[in-house]
């Protein structure tokens, strides 16, 4: 990934809040035919230290468990926050007129080696911690005991489990760092007054780096 210095995110928690608060991985792999993508929440333990470990399950039917090239390494990508940035936004704009439009995201990719873990156990303590993560903010949490055993068992026959201990860890947050001052300011307003999804949240982070240099 392309990250010129003033973009480049050096703090693993703030990367690890990213992957819990986004889980939905993009899980790109090498196999017999080719590269592959595939998209699966995954659930971060941080240890071992100092990347952690992701943990997920996909379904039997699936041919990544058993069609994953040995010794090649695997790619997890997380995107948080995005949005467009328009040069109107700009207050220099009105000083030379020259500003272009870019886009502003925030992205983590997790690299390691891919195990396959075919046992029903596991699998479901995997289902178990993802699920109490997911459905913790809400006021009356579901949890895969409430769902019949017999149930439960049928589905953890049709779910293989895969773990990614990261064994390096990169994070790039283009938040408008390379603008002085007072863009950063007019964009934290135009993204706000924009209704962009998700561009409340990219102000947010815009308003941090801002506070950071202030």
């Amino acid at each position: 990934m392309y990250t010129p210095p003033q973009f480049e995110q050096p703090d693993i928690q703030v990367m690890h809040d990213l992957i819990r608060d986004r889980p939905l991985a993009t899980l790109v792999t090498l196999g017999a035919n080719g590269i592959g993508a595939n998209h699966i929440p995954l659930h971060l333990a941080e240890m071992p230290e100092p990347f952690g470990v992701l943990r997920g399950h996909i379904a039997r039917a699936n041919p990544l468990w058993c069609d994953l090239a040995a010794d090649v390494e695997t790619l997890a990508i997380f995107h948080g926050p995005d949005a467009y940035i328009s040069p109107s936004w700009y207050a220099t704009k009105q000083e030379a007129g020259k500003v272009v439009p870019t886009w502003n995201y925030t992205v983590v990719h997790a690299y390691g080696s891919l195990r396959i873990i075919d046992d029903a156990a596991w699998v479901r303590t995997q289902l178990e911690a993802l699920t109490q993560h997911n459905e913790a903010a809400f006021p009356e949490p579901w949890a895969v005991s409430d769902a019949p055993e017999d149930f439960t068992e049928k589905l953890l026959e049709a779910l293989v489990g895969i773990e990614m201990v990261i064994t390096r860890l990169t994070g790039k947050w283009k938040v408008s760092q390379n603008q002085p001052p007072q863009n950063q300011r007019s964009v934290i307003q135009g993204l706000n007054a924009s209704g962009q999804s998700g561009a409340v949240a990219m102000a947010a982070l815009v308003n941090a780096g801002v506070k950071n240099i202030g």
